[in-house]
């Protein structure tokens, strides 16, 4: 049984004679009507009463006719659905962020991505670097926001959107000797550090090290941090300084100042990331709309590091 032979029949049913079908649908009648028998056949049913040239619906085939409308009907709204689809309209896509690098924008994004795509179901996942690396491995993610660098084994196979690439800065205690000043890396050599545990950033953790190893000094680590907010706690109470994204600077932490760092090179690179094997049109509209908001993500980042660094130095 094809839906071709369904739509002949509801054609001749609706116009009671195969010639107007004919006329309807722009098919000869000889194979509407070779159709609609080979349907009867298959049935083992008489659909039509025959007289002349017209016909009208069997009691069996009053029956038949009113279940080929819903089939049709669904068969459509299918067919719709999956158009739909294609064009990005429906579906859903999981994304997975780095809930600090990105407090600043993602909300925001995600607002825009509802508006646009209001058939498309959003899963958000909180995610550390190294648990977005697995996810996208095990493909349990669409679309991540993160950090670079991914290990060999996975970068080969992902896109990558630069998003932001942003210096680090020094958080202090409130009244340490330090505000107001102008720093390098090394003024920090005596100073306990504050580090955030290396399995959750590892990029970062790494380029402190390496930073104050070109210094001339290993950092005194006074102590590490599962989170970031554990980490200004930490900073807040006194228990040493700590090196940090800017982004972080979102939270605005109670008892903490922000410094900045003169002749500081490094740079964190925040990206927008995808497996290149990995392209519907869900993805895609997501991946345009981060792009579109880069400029904006940006230049707030600018205003944020030049605010909260000048306000708290």
């Amino acid at each position: 049984m094809e839906l071709r032979h369904l739509r002949y029949f509801v054609a001749v049913a609706e116009r009671k004679g195969f010639r107007e079908a004919s006329r309807f649908l722009h098919v000869t009648q000889p194979a509407i009507s070779k159709s609609l028998t080979q349907l009867e056949q298959e049935l083992g049913v008489e659909l039509f009463a025959r007289s002349g040239r017209t016909v009208r619906l069997t009691a069996q085939g009053e029956v038949f006719y009113k279940e080929t409308l819903r089939t049709l009907q669904q068969a459509d709204h299918a067919a719709e659905a999956a158009q739909r689809a294609a064009r990005g309209e429906f579906g859903t896509l999981t994304l997975a962020f780095c809930s600090v690098a990105t407090y600043g924008f993602v909300p925001r994004i995600v607002q825009q991505y509802k508006e646009l795509q209001p058939g498309v179901q959003l899963l958000l996942r909180e995610m550390n670097p190294p648990q977005q690396e697995l996810a996208f491995l095990q493909r349990e993610i669409d679309v991540g926001i993160t950090r670079l660098p991914f290990s060999k084994k996975l970068a080969p196979d992902l896109e990558v959107k630069s998003i932001l690439r942003e210096p680090l800065v020094v958080a202090v205690p409130t009244a340490h000797r330090f505000a107001g000043k102008k720093l390098k890396i090394e003024d920090l050599s005596e100073e306990p550090f504050i580090l955030l545990q290396r399995n959750g950033a590892p990029t970062v953790y790494d380029a402190i090290l390496g930073m104050c190893q070109k210094a001339g000094f290993a950092p005194k680590v006074a102590s590490e941090a599962d989170f970031m907010q554990t980490l200004f706690t930490l900073v807040a109470a006194g228990q040493g300084i700590a090196l940090i994204p800017a982004c972080a600077m979102n939270q605005r932490p109670v008892g903490v100042r922000f410094l900045r760092l003169q002749h500081d090179d490094y740079k964190a690179d925040l990206v927008l990331a995808w497996r290149k094997d990995s392209q519907p049109s869900t993805l895609q509209r997501f991946v345009r709309l981060v792009e579109k908001e880069c400029k904006a993500i940006r230049s707030d980042a600018r205003r944020l590091l030049e605010s909260a660094c000048c306000a708290n130095s």
